[in-house]
């Protein structure tokens, strides 16, 4: 591993690792652009009507959207969810267009993994994105099971203060880390070495799921660790066992591409440990009435990436006119609930028609 000067030259076999993850994160993309199958529409919110109120008593013009997470006041409870990051060109100005449109829109901001800087230090300008964002919470982003393969508390401030973050996403990937050709996949004993890290880090870790949602056990080991915020990323969004599926020799990541639990699923097992926990619902929210739903099911903030990927390869202006069109919408649908704070439609299942 490089000795951290960035004029240090990385030896052949640090070059190939660099220049893995980097080809890897481009596949990525090009599979979720590509791949219309990799989106799979499978995220439950469909189940969920809502009780629209004909007459709401409300001024539309006096609606509040606004939202708190992580002690900042957001514009509504949205989040620009993991995407990418790398040495290429390309991947550093996605992610600065998010980090720009986050700020212009007020919402918070996750990263992609960020092992890449770790391996290769060409890639840690793409995670220098606080002085395109100064004022909205960030999130670093470092895989839980790079616990069991020499990471630690190391490397996990270095990716914090490179991103001068305000949050440490871990995020949990058995299932891509199965399929993936090159994948880790020694996930024993991650809950004592995840609480030994919370115990130790100077900001809050959120454990994150990347799309097959969060089990009560799952949950419980979290909070024994010392956790106090998942991200339950539910399946039925962007399906990463599809997207490495591409990438391998066989069809196992296409059987498995549709394994785990919804996000409508996992918000409703976590309702017992509302108040002991902040969740964060991702997994399919294409729009702001997915949003309302996953918010009366027990989300305190939505993520959502793939439809600011498109964007995002383009400009700022692109992904801030896509983050705009879900708060018309979550405006809109808040508004048709007769609701006038977004507050009170956490966990507000009265706004659920019976079925």
């Amino acid at each position: 591993m490089s000795n951290g000067n960035p004029h240090s030259k990385m030896n052949a076999s640090e070059m190939n690792a660099s220049e893995q993850v980097t080809n890897r994160k481009q596949q990525h993309i090009d599979a979720v652009l590509n791949d219309v199958q990799v989106d799979r529409h499978q995220d439950g919110f469909e189940q969920i009507r809502l009780m629209h109120r004909a007459l709401p008593e409300l001024d539309f013009s006096s609606i509040d959207i606004s939202s708190l997470f992580l002690e900042r006041k957001i514009s509504f409870p949205f989040l620009v969810s993991s995407m990418t990051g790398g040495a290429a060109n390309n991947l550093g100005d996605i992610n600065i267009h998010l980090a720009e449109a986050a700020e212009a829109c007020n919402v918070p901001m996750a990263v992609g993994s960020q092992r890449a800087m770790i391996i290769d230090e060409a890639a840690k300008q793409s995670f220098e994105l606080r002085k395109y964002a100064p004022n909205v919470p960030l999130i670093a982003n470092m895989g839980a099971v790079q616990l069991n393969y020499g990471f630690g508390l190391d490397e996990a401030r270095r990716a914090i203060d490179t991103l001068e973050a305000d949050a440490l996403y871990l995020h949990l990937n058995p299932l891509q880390e199965v399929i993936q050709p090159e994948g880790d996949t020694d996930f024993a004993n991650l809950a004592n070495k995840i609480h030994a890290l919370a115990q130790n880090i100077e900001v809050p870790i959120i454990l994150k799921e990347v799309g097959c949602g969060l089990s009560p056990q799952d949950i419980e080991l979290g909070l024994e660790a010392g956790i106090q915020y998942f991200d339950i990323a539910g399946r039925g969004g962007t399906s990463w066992s599809r997207i490495e599926a591409h990438r391998s020799e066989n069809d196992l990541g296409f059987l498995f591409q549709d394994w785990g639990l919804t996000t409508i699923e996992s918000l409703k097992l976590a309702e017992p440990y509302q108040g002991k926990a902040q969740f964060i619902a991702s997994g399919g929210i294409r729009n702001g009435i997915d949003m309302i739903k996953a918010v009366i099911m027990g989300g305190r903030l939505c993520g959502v990436a793939a439809p600011l990927l498109a964007p995002a390869q383009n400009s700022t202006e692109q992904v801030v006119a896509k983050i705009e069109q879900f708060q018309q919408e979550f405006r809109t649908a808040q508004f048709l609930l007769g609701i006038e704070n977004s507050d009170a439609l956490h966990l507000n299942t009265a706004l659920v028609a019976p079925f």
